[in-house]
């Protein structure tokens, strides 16, 4: 059944464009405290955790299930509109649109009174594996990710199509050395140990205690953690390889380490 909308077919409609500016440009996700999720999936996933967008966008190639997720959405109060395909298809980031976008705001999910564990993140550049990585903590129900400087953006397009509905299942906050120090070591009640992720360093992982409350860092894909991460560890851990092999994608090793802590957890 096709909703009864007004079709938007101009590119250069205020709200296309507004659209393509939060797609493209971090800086006006930054300003207006929103940003996009594309495709039937993902607007599912949200407002199956209650998280409403502020407003939807859909093109005439939208599925069944799709127009009666944006009826559903309609019947909250979100605001929808009905765009061309071709403008729908020049606004996404993949290759062919999946016929749905959603506008939400960043902040989902306060860090107050959350679980551990906690992951930081330091210097992980690549949205396909932060997105990975998000994706693992939720699975794995790990309390709250927190991105040091320099990491990339956890809600450029990217990364959300990877995380896969991670951001609506734990608090993710990019934030200063400062910020997540205060976070780990005063606002967490008890206090978080942290231990760092560092090939060939420390106790192996299945040697270590992780059934404390604990924070683990995750350094990038080039040159691991940097000195702000290994100053607010308390200690290091590794993960055994073998193989001789020198080092893991940071999702695989972010996977693993939040694995054995259920597994320690749940022994």
């Amino acid at each position: 059944m096709r909703l009864a909308l007004e079709v938007i077919t101009s590119f250069k409609n205020p709200k296309v464009q507004r659209l393509r500016s939060l797609i493209s440009q971090r800086s006006y996700r930054d300003e207006t405290g929103q940003f996009v999720i594309e495709g039937v999936r993902l607007v599912e996933e949200a407002f199956r955790r209650h998280f409403l967008p502020q407003s939807v966008y859909f093109s005439e190639n939208l599925s069944a299930r799709g127009i009666q997720l944006v009826d559903r959405l309609r019947q909250t109060g979100v605001e929808a509109f009905e765009v061309s395909g071709d403008i729908l298809n020049r606004l996404s980031d993949t290759e062919t649109s999946q016929g749905i976008l959603a506008v939400l705001p960043q902040e989902l999910i306060s860090l107050t009174g959350v679980a551990e564990p906690v992951l930081i993140i330091d210097q992980v550049r690549d949205p396909g594996n932060l997105g990975t990585i998000l994706r693992s903590a939720a699975a794995a129900a790990a309390g709250a990710v927190l991105l040091a400087p320099g990491s990339v953006y956890p809600f450029m397009p990217k990364v959300v199509r990877a995380g896969m509905g991670a951001h609506f299942h734990l608090p993710i906050c990019q934030t200063s050395w400062d910020g997540i120090e205060d976070y780990c070591k005063r606002q967490a009640q008890p206090p978080l140990q942290v231990l760092l992720a560092d090939a060939g360093s420390g106790l192996p992982i299945w040697q270590a205690d992780l059934t404390r409350p604990l924070a683990l860092v995750i350094g990038g894909e080039a040159g691991g953690a940097g000195k702000e991460a290994r100053a607010l560890s308390d200690a290091a851990i590794h993960i055994p390889m073998p193989g001789n092999f020198e080092s893991l994608n940071a999702g695989v090793a972010a996977s693993l380490l939040l694995y054995e802590v259920l597994r320690q957890r749940s022994a």
